[in-house]
């Protein structure tokens, strides 16, 4: 099984389509994580304006990553959303890509600290080992430094702070996919 973080700001590039694409490669055998995308922008801009508490806005951006989740579920007919393990597994056994709606599992996971030092990125692994994933891909509109580095990469601020942490090198390969890398990002669900 791999599990491919989509960040939300792909939508915004407008190569969305493209990267639905590469992902049908890996029908039934990879489960899509959302990112939040413009609707986590506005629970940061809203958690300013309105000086909400961290727990609060957490909560919020984690009901942003599953409207994104809807969007793609919506766009791509190829994707099913889920909410739980048993609705992925279902998912890829029909040979669809299950799209995770995270906020069943991940609010119910007192481990996951309520803040944004965690973000999709974070809970793509948090995910990824959940499932016992061997692959965490992470589709980016950034490049990423070689070699991958977790701890690299959230002192760059390439994903978030508590990434290193959540990210089981010992169990979990990672590989980066950025912009104009659709068909690497096909390459990798299909020879897998």
């Amino acid at each position: 099984m791999i599990v491919v973080k989509l960040g939300g700001s792909l939508a915004k590039a407008r190569t969305l389509r493209g990267w639905l694409k590469a992902l049908s490669r890996g029908k039934g055998r990879a489960v899509v994580v959302p990112g939040g995308g413009a609707f986590a922008d506005t629970v940061r801009a809203e958690q300013e304006r309105l000086h909400l508490s961290d727990r609060a806005a957490h909560h919020m951006a984690i009901l942003a990553m599953e409207q994104y989740a809807l969007a793609l579920a919506d766009i791509c007919a190829e994707m099913t959303a889920c909410a739980t393990e048993r609705e992925m597994r279902d998912a890829l056994t029909r040979g669809s890509i299950p799209v995770w709606l995270p906020a069943t599992m991940a609010l119910a996971d007192p481990g996951i600290p309520e803040s944004w030092d965690v973000t999709s990125d974070s809970l793509a692994a948090w995910l990824a080992r959940r499932l016992g994933a061997g692959r965490l891909i992470l589709v980016k509109s950034a490049a990423a430094p070689r070699p991958l580095d977790p701890a690299v990469l959230a002192e760059r601020g390439l994903v978030d702070r508590l990434f290193p942490k959540f990210f089981d090198a010992d169990k979990l390969t990672l590989d980066w996919v950025g912009p104009g890398e659709e068909d690497r990002l096909a390459d990798l669900l299909t020879h897998e």
